[in-house]
């Protein structure tokens, strides 16, 4: 069936209404196939969905774990310049060594997979090595302390037990 339609310019034109397309539907549809097709490179630039957001800070426990790590280091150099104390340098540099993977599994990182070096030689005596390993441990001691005080209740039970090894630790080297 053919419908016979009166345009505005005195020309009388003919629709198939079957199919009730109109040139006005398909300008339409094709006008808004363009913008979408203008408007979908834009997705994937980046342009709507920026994240400025700054990334986060490092954990505050972070420095434990490296300090931990050192103190390990120092201990192993320890004994190994002076192999009649790795009897006794040996069980103090695994405590060390325990602290660093716990406080790297509680923060979520992992351990790096190479030994750190001490920041300085052992003593050329066994004296003047374990005088410079408690004076370490008393550094370390109080870094333990004070990150205690300022951590969360489920991070204080563990700081703690650390400030307390190290402690423990400068007895045994006396």
């Amino acid at each position: 069936m053919v419908l016979t339609c009166r345009v505005g310019t005195g020309r009388t034109t003919q629709r198939d209404q079957a199919s009730r397309h109109s040139r006005r539907k398909l300008l339409r549809a094709g006008a808004l196939l363009a913008l979408g097709g203008a408007a979908a490179p834009l997705t994937g630039c980046d342009l709507f969905d920026r994240d400025d957001q700054p990334a986060p800070p490092p954990d505050p426990l972070r420095p434990m774990v490296d300090e931990s790590l050192a103190l390990a280091a120092a201990y192993q150099a320890g004994a190994a310049a002076h192999p009649d104390l790795a009897a006794r340098l040996g069980p103090i540099a695994e405590a060390h060594t325990a602290h660093a993977t716990e406080l790297a599994r509680v923060i979520g990182v992992a351990l790096p997979s190479t030994v750190a070096t001490p920041t300085t030689a052992p003593a050329a005596d066994p004296a003047g090595a374990l005088a410079a390993l408690r004076a370490l441990e008393k550094t370390a001691q109080k870094s333990a302390t004070a990150a205690c005080a300022s951590a969360s209740a489920e991070r204080a039970a563990l700081l703690g037990s650390i400030a307390a090894a190290r402690a423990t630790h400068q007895e045994a080297l006396k």
